[in-house]
């Protein structure tokens, strides 16, 4: 079974996600009370927390997934290549999730909580988000989060161009934001980050300057937009340490926009007249995105119908790989072993092993193509008696997984954008 448990911007508001990180770890914990994990993968983004688990067959439906989205094996598989090409992000098409997406499957497979079930099929929804983004204009002039949450500030301000403009964090949503900022052409652009090289080249980029994390108060003092995207486990920004930095008459005129999960600013900050915006504001501007990319969604989604199709194949073949690998160990095992008997008997045959060799490697290749071409369709087509009976007939043994993630946890493999 392939498990999908979700939570992201389509059904939760950030407080509810900010939960859903130690949430998603006591649900995998008692699925692992329940079931044999084979395999996970977790990925966790500013709107979105996901983990995908490969189960020997095995019963959930006792398991309270809270506030979670749960789909399993097709409908699990569907959703990661809709992901994959930015059809289940708040900014439709974004390019972000791709990397995203690729930066998961790297860590857990380095990791060894990945395995070749869940790189097959990661590295098939990577393959179709570039197909589509290839064959469609689903990503042409796409916003992304940054620029979304530059384009919130505009709405209060209007043009931005004599303001100046705080960015904090200089990690990849960072980035997001500095590449919105250059397109305004911006001048008056700080960023803070609590690595400083980071926020020196970060603000090489902007044409702005850098500074340490410890002048931050001087920093927001002046600033007309702070934008925050840091990947501080807790809130950075405090009431009162706002209230001490910013000067009364600059509070009300000044805007924040937090994009950051969990929050860097405290909610409590508006009680002083900050308008302060987080990534649930940015849903107006994803909706207008969303409207003008409706068919360009269409013609993806007949890309991810053809290609789910393909996927599925290729895992009904995978089940089989083992057994076939057994075929062809056993069957070179015996023609390498019959060769050495014959080049014996035959003795001095000047040289010419190499076409014994050939020969009766083509021999026993011949032999076994239409038996492993009918056992692939066999598992094409669910055929699962035709498979038992080739297991019972070249006497498989099934073999012990290297890894056995049943004592792993999600704290283990828990990633989130760099500070």
């Amino acid at each position: 079974m392939i498990l999908n448990i979700r939570i992201d911007h389509n059904t939760a508001d950030i407080c509810t996600m900010e939960k859903s990180t130690s949430q998603m770890g006591e649900i995998f914990e008692k699925i692992k009370d329940e079931c044999r994990v084979r395999e996970y993968l977790q990925m966790k983004t500013c709107n979105r927390a996901e983990l995908y688990l490969v189960l020997n067959d095995c019963y959930i439906d006792n398991i309270d997934f809270l506030d979670f989205v749960v789909e399993t094996d097709d409908h699990a598989l569907n959703h990661l290549l809709r992901l994959s090409c930015g059809l289940e992000s708040m900014i439709i098409g974004e390019d972000q999730i791709l990397g995203q997406i690729k930066d998961a499957r790297k860590k857990h497979l380095n990791d060894g909580y990945a395995g070749e079930l869940l790189d097959t099929i990661f590295t098939k929804a990577i393959h179709v988000g570039q197909v589509v983004r290839k064959k469609t204009n689903i990503n042409k002039g796409s916003i992304s989060i940054g620029s979304a949450a530059v384009e919130l500030a505009e709405s209060v301000h209007g043009d931005l161009k004599c303001k100046k403009v705080l960015v904090i964090g200089a990690g990849k949503m960072g980035t997001l934001v500095a590449k919105a900022l250059v397109q305004k052409h911006l001048k008056a652009i700080v960023v803070a980050n609590r690595t400083h090289d980071r926020a020196v080249d970060l603000a090489k980029e902007l044409g702005g300057y850098a500074i340490h994390f410890d002048k931050l108060d001087e920093a927001m003092s002046d600033a007309d937009v702070i934008i925050s995207a840091t990947g501080a486990p807790h809130p950075i920004l405090t009431c009162e340490k706002i209230k001490n930095a910013v000067s009364p008459e600059k509070l009300e005129k000044l805007v924040m926009v937090d994009i950051a999960n969990p929050r860097d600013v405290e909610e409590d900050v508006k009680k002083l007249g900050v308008k302060l915006f987080n990534i649930d504001d940015l849903r107006g501007i994803a909706d207008k995105n969303r409207e003008l990319r409706e068919s360009e969604a269409k013609d993806a989604e007949k890309i991810i119908e053809e290609e789910l199709l393909l996927l599925k194949k290729s895992l009904k073949r995978l089940e089989v790989e083992s057994l076939i690998s057994d075929i062809r160990r056993n069957a070179e095992k015996i023609r390498s072993h019959e060769t050495e008997k014959a080049f014996r008997m035959l003795g001095d045959i000047e040289g010419k092993e190499k076409i014994v060799e050939d020969l009766t490697q083509v021999v026993v290749d011949k032999i076994f193509c239409d038996i492993i071409r009918n056992i692939k369709n066999a598992a094409e087509n669910d055929d699962k008696n035709l498979i038992e009976n080739a297991k019972s007939i070249f006497k498989t043994i099934e073999k012990p997984k290297k890894h056995d993630l049943q004592n792993q946890s999600l704290c283990a493999v828990r990633t989130k954008d760099d500070a």
